[in-house]
């Protein structure tokens, strides 16, 4: 939570823009921010970054305010960018309209920046060469499929599991705890501390990325490991899915049993393996940033010029 007394100071020292971009949602710069372009009149595109809908802790406080302080953030808004259609149709349900809402998505990293896969994982966690590596990257918390990975380590005795991210103290913790010290996969379960830059090091030292999640407006941690060359599989629920073509990635349904015979089909099918690879880099260069900075600048134009319009009706009038 960013507490700047000054904003509204900075704000008018400013020169006044022809559009305004908001990220963020429930945090008194993007409300005063969002505020005070209103009442200059200036267009702003809000862009909620996965925030919209209340989640997670304290939802009830979360849509009190929702209904009152911050309501008229997205209102507001001449047009509403998000990263997936899991994500539009997410803020429409919670009462956006459905023709200011644009899906622009994330761009993939490059696959010439990815880091070579020459780390010394294995070295540090004490992994056998001949044992395959299932990755995970992100917050570790309820609802991000961590308990259908720990389960894939039950059922296929050789691979390691590696879990790289914060803790969000939503007990899962505990889960990985008891799978480290469980008889079936004591050895096999490692959890590195988090960092503040992306583990792109990892991705490539991995035999497979798993990101199970049961919710994902995006999940650029996909995205990262795909650019990697690293066979990507997702939950269907993640927003990143709608990203990849066949064989770009597998995507499987959010439960169990599906997660842990995907690990599985991918860790044995070297043909699939393969196409895996080589189908993530292809959608990396796909899905470029220089291809979502495109769809970005139609949306400030659009909005831009659709508000001029207004402005010449009403002063020729």
């Amino acid at each position: 939570m960013g507490i700047t007394p000054t904003l509204p100071v900075e704000l008018a020292r400013l020169p006044r823009p022809d559009v305004v971009h908001v990220f963020g949602f429930r945090d008194p710069v993007t409300t005063g921010a969002a505020a005070w372009y209103r009442l200059a009149g200036v267009p702003y595109v809000f862009e909620p970054l996965g925030m919209f809908q209340p989640r997670l802790r304290k939802v009830a406080l979360k849509r009190a305010l929702d209904a009152t302080l911050y309501r008229s953030v997205g209102r507001g808004a001449a047009a509403v960018v998000v990263a997936s259609e899991r994500e539009r149709q997410g803020v429409i349900a919670y009462g956006l309209r459905p023709e200011k809402v644009h899906v622009r998505g994330n761009g993939f990293p490059s696959p010439e920046q990815a880091a070579a896969g020459d780390g010394d994982l294995r070295a540090q966690l004490g992994i056998p060469a001949e044992s395959p590596v299932a990755l995970y990257v992100g917050r570790i918390a309820a609802g991000k499929g961590i308990d259908h990975l720990l389960e894939a380590a039950r059922q296929i005795p050789q691979v390691h599991l590696v879990i790289a991210g914060p803790d969000d103290r939503h007990g899962v913790t505990a889960l990985i705890r008891q799978a480290q010290a469980a008889e079936a996969t004591a050895g096999r379960i490692h959890v590195l501390p988090p960092r503040e830059a992306p583990p792109r090091d990892l991705y490539p030292q991995a035999d497979v990325f798993v990101l199970a999640s049961e919710g994902e407006s995006f999940g650029m941690v996909a995205a990262e490991a795909a650019a990697a060359g690293t066979p990507v599989i997702l939950s269907e629920r993640c927003g990143i899915a709608e990203f990849f073509a066949d064989e770009e990635a597998l995507i499987v349904p959010y439960d169990q049993a599906s997660v842990v015979a995907a690990v599985r089909r991918v860790l044995t099918d070297d043909k699939l393996r393969d196409r895996l690879v080589r189908g993530g880099v292809e959608a990396a260069r796909r899905t470029s940033w220089d291809h979502v900075t495109d769809v970005q600048e139609k949306i400030y134009r659009t909005v831009a010029s659709r508000t001029a319009a207004r402005k010449f009706s009403t002063d020729r009038s």
